[in-house]
């Protein structure tokens, strides 16, 4: 997702950018427990966006780092957007200051699709068609080994 495209209250947001400003941190406390925040702005080839960090957050980003936020969360303050990862979301610090590389654009309409994939061919019998060897090929493709570690 680009950051042109982001709105107001939208979750499940993936976004990747440059960033361009740190804010200093401030210290807070919320009903009895310690916390850091600070704000960050981001770019990216369709615009920026205030990205909120919060405690060890802040201590991960520096300006020049690329970043990525997976399923994060859009809010508003004094219309202004800003991007945080919420209570669900992740921080990655892709790349630091010394290779620091802008997300890009999006495509233009000239820009060349990538071909698609072939349809698979779907064919259908009847059950009396059906040869036991078929069968047996079907499942075994549809199978799935399952360990009981796995359950651990």
């Amino acid at each position: 997702m680009f950051i042109k495209d982001l709105q107001p209250r939208q979750t499940g947001v993936d976004v990747e950018g440059e960033v361009t400003e740190v804010s200093d941190v401030r210290e807070f406390n919320k009903f009895g427990k310690q916390g850091r925040v600070s704000n960050a702005m981001i770019k990216d080839g369709t615009g920026r966006v205030k990205l909120s960090l919060w405690n060890e957050q802040t201590e991960k980003v520096k300006v020049g780092d690329k970043v990525k936020v997976k399923n994060g969360y859009v809010g508003e303050f004094q219309g202004e957007l800003q991007l945080t990862t919420g209570k669900f979301g992740t921080l990655e610090v892709v790349r630091g200051e010394e290779g620091a590389k802008v997300a890009e654009s999006p495509p233009s309409a000239d820009t060349p699709k990538p071909a698609e994939a072939p349809k698979p061919v779907v064919t259908q019998k009847k059950e009396t068609e059906i040869t036991s060897d078929e069968l047996e090929q079907e499942e075994s493709d549809n199978s799935l080994d399952v360990e009981e570690e796995d359950f651990n």
